[in-house]
């Protein structure tokens, strides 16, 4: 059972318009105070996302995409989301956090930082681009959005090998040329999602109260 203000839920592999459900459940009852504040982890079935912007050419060929589209309420170019790949969603106050969304962006950075470290791949973040990085390949992408200074969406962390070959349909996050990995290439040794999502949450848990103060 877990004792902190923060509720911790592993959802398994669902489709992503249940779990947008569930973040708009989350979001309002969080602002309510009716409900904690929640961190969700996932995996999702296969679907690429934009957020809400009229450039879409890092979708590409869209007609021949293998996956559905869908268009989010988060910032950014496309993405992919889907088996292989660690998605966590925290739902946060961060109106009772300092109401800083660039130090919420680099604090999910930095979870994804440790929890990569602790499983022995030494990622980063670059100057000026949002995301984690193993030199110059992309191992994470973030996109968030803020809806009454409640947080929603979150990060995507590709952990097995699987979560690779979609990625070569789009221009992930618009970045030209950028070359997707992830922590079973980086650490040479198989890995699980779920494990992966445990590992995150411990540090999330342990990290969230350097975000900003409660009051």
């Amino acid at each position: 059972m877990n004792s902190s203000p923060l509720s911790i839920q592993w959802l398994g592999r669902i489709d992503y318009a249940t779990a947008l459900d569930r973040q708009n459940t989350l979001r309002a009852t969080c602002y309510d105070g009716s409900a904690p504040e929640t961190l969700l982890l996932l995996e999702h079935e296969g679907i690429y996302t934009i957020g809400r912007t009229r450039d879409r050419s890092s979708l590409r060929d869209l007609e021949h995409l293998p996956h559905p589209v869908v268009e989010t309420n988060r910032g950014g170019q496309a993405t992919w989301h889907g088996p292989g790949q660690l998605v966590a969603y925290p739902i946060l106050n961060i109106g009772k956090r300092g109401r800083d969304l660039h130090r919420y962006v680099r604090f999910l950075e930095k979870i994804i930082i440790l929890t990569c470290e602790g499983l022995g791949v030494a990622a980063e973040s670059r100057d000026g681009l949002t995301g984690v990085w193993v030199h110059e390949k992309k191992l994470a992408s973030i996109g968030v959005g803020l809806r009454q200074w409640i947080s929603m969406h979150g990060l995507a962390l590709n952990v097995t090998t699987a979560s690779l070959e979609p990625f070569r349909h789009i221009t992930p996050c618009g970045l030209s040329d950028v070359q997707m990995t992830c922590l079973e290439t980086e650490a040479s040794h198989p890995m699980s999602v779920e494990e992966t999502g445990r590992h995150l949450a411990d540090i999330f848990l342990r990290e969230l109260p350097k975000l900003g103060t409660r009051h």
